[in-house]
């Protein structure tokens, strides 16, 4: 079939799923479909971007998705498929709805040396299933992209066969009527009666969404709800669960019902294990796995009783209450800037209707003793990749979630090591769509995680900077003075308050210096404030 002909057949089928945004990474066999996504974006149905790396194009898109801009992002032929995999593989895991169109060459070049060929059919591996495209025809039962009868959080990959030549002859004036992104038919779900019982926390992991609050209130049950939960708010969200969990308040609980993908907390997933607690989890671990603790009762929707004695509840308040004094005492006492001040202050500055992308590592654990109680109604959106909570690409991601999302304000935490693994994704072309997004980088100099793991152990110091701490000395202002992006580095509280809250529009940079040699002693005292108020 001629390349042009089914180049625009793929990228009408697209729009036609519902498909808005395009990520393009530039070669010679994906030519086809960069034309036809360029005349798209003429015809005003989708919205192009174009990045020069794939890795960063994949989470641009997935970033975009992740925020309700359904997208597809293209790439050419051989290695460029295999640097879309990371995010090809957070999707899967996070329930994230993202298509890749890959170029190929023409079947019959399959298993041959032709220049820059390999088997790119199930590239992906088993989670993410390969459409092998060679006709513009689509069967009506077709459930990829969305439509009709999908799994929900389904990922797809169209790898195209393109023949020369590769070029159109003509513009392209598509005639397309725009579709609506689905997750297959709506269905009323069942709904599950919990009885209220046995002493009871809710856990709010990512995505959970707001039935763990609404659940949690009713209940006057204590909520430990992750930062990128969508259920932080409310008057029943404990902000210190994970030190009062090492206190004897751990002992008291005889059941926990699970939403969402709980993936920051240690001491929530050994509470999890514990074979004298009943574990009531939606579903079963979420779109394409089993959870990996126990499970007593599953529950697709889940209601209660509405409670009249809150003095379970009050117990976790009052205690949180101290704890998070204390907490806050401590760091008001250090004699500089900390990566718990960096994080409280960022989600102090996040504003009613803002959106916040958070890396991976001790960035997101340390927000998520940081971040205030919001009110609800404020639709605050924070957001992290959490399927497989890795560092790759979240500044890409970061970017792409403030393109598709219409917010007052757009921030992204995110720590050193994770920042310069995606530096590529602060390389924009200049007529690409730029958002207005502060990134607040959190600069202690290589891994500080590690430090407050096993590998972070006194007995392994002579061994831990090489291996673990990883220092790197890069100048990052000079780094985003390389792609033009404005930097300001800043060394204590006042200082990036000022600069949280004096924007000056488009994509800019908040380094914020920290120490690291102190963060193993400094974790151990903040989890030994509930040790002490909670004997």
């Amino acid at each position: 079939m001629n390349a042009t002909v089914l180049a625009r057949a793929v990228v009408g089928h697209l729009v036609e799923q519902g498909i808005r945004e395009i990520v393009l990474a530039p070669g010679s066999r994906n030519a086809p479909l960069s034309f036809a996504a360029y005349d798209a974006a003429q015809a005003g149905l989708v919205r192009l971007h174009t990045r020069i790396d794939e890795r960063s194009a994949g989470f641009l898109a997935l970033g975009l998705t992740k925020v309700g801009s359904a997208a597809a992002v293209i790439c050419t032929s051989g290695t460029a498929v295999a640097n879309l995999h990371p995010a090809m593989l957070e999707a899967a895991h996070a329930g994230v709805s993202l298509v890749a169109v890959t170029a190929d060459r023409p079947a019959r070049l399959r298993g041959t040396a032709a220049n820059q060929t390999t088997d790119q059919v199930g590239i992906f591996g088993p989670l993410v299933p390969t459409v092998d495209v060679t006709t513009g025809t689509y069967p009506e039962t077709d459930t990829r992209l969305g439509g009709p009868g999908a799994p929900l959080g389904s990922v797809i990959h169209l790898n195209v066969c393109l023949d020369e030549p590769l070029v159109p002859e003509d513009r392209w004036t598509p005639h397309l009527e725009q579709g609506r992104w689905m997750t297959g038919p709506a269905v009323l779900l069942p709904l599950t009666t919990i009885p209220l019982g046995p002493r009871t926390v809710v856990v709010a992991g990512d995505d959970a969404g707001p039935p763990a609050r609404v659940l949690a209130e009713r209940a006057d049950w204590p909520l430990f709800a992750e930062p990128t939960s969508g259920s932080r708010t409310g008057t029943h969200a404990i902000r210190t669960y994970r030190l009062l969990l090492g206190s004897g308040l751990s002992d008291q609980v005889e059941r926990v019902v699970v939403f969402g993908h709980p993936t920051l907390s240690r001491p929530v997933m050994r509470l999890l294990a514990r074979d004298d607690v009943e574990i009531w989890s939606a579903g079963s671990g979420g779109r394409w796995g089993t959870q990996p603790f126990r499970v007593d009762h599953e529950f697709i929707h889940l209601a209660a009783d509405e409670s009249e004695d809150s003095s379970w509840v009050d117990i976790w308040r009052e205690a949180d209450a101290r704890v998070s004094r204390d907490l806050d005492a401590l760091l008001a006492a250090e004699p500089s800037m900390t990566a718990y001040d960096v994080a409280g202050a960022v989600a102090r500055a996040l504003p009613r209707e803002g959106l916040l992308v958070v890396g991976a590592s001790n960035p997101i654990r340390d927000l998520d003793l940081m971040v205030p109680r919001y009110g609800v109604g404020g639709r605050r959106k924070t957001i992290a990749n959490r399927g497989l909570s890795g560092i790759d690409g979240v500044v890409s991601t970061a970017v792409g979630a403030a393109l598709g999302r219409r917010s007052d304000r757009s921030l992204a935490l995110v720590g050193d090591i994770t920042f310069l693994h995606d530096a590529n994704g602060l390389v924009l072309g200049p007529e690409e769509p730029r958002p207005d997004l502060t990134m607040v980088v959190v600069n202690d100099d290589g891994g500080s995680i590690f430090a407050t793991l096993e590998q972070g152990a006194e007995e392994y110091a002579d061994r831990y900077d090489r291996l673990f701490g990883t220092p790197h000395g890069v100048d990052l202002a000079s780094l985003c003075a390389a792609t033009r992006t404005p930097h300001l580095q800043v060394h204590s509280r006042p200082e990036l308050e000022q600069a949280l809250a004096t924007p000056n529009g488009g994509i800019e940079v908040i380094e914020a210096v920290v120490r690291r040699d102190d963060r193993r002693e400094l974790d151990a005292r903040i989890r030994a404030l509930a040790e002490v108020a909670l004997p």
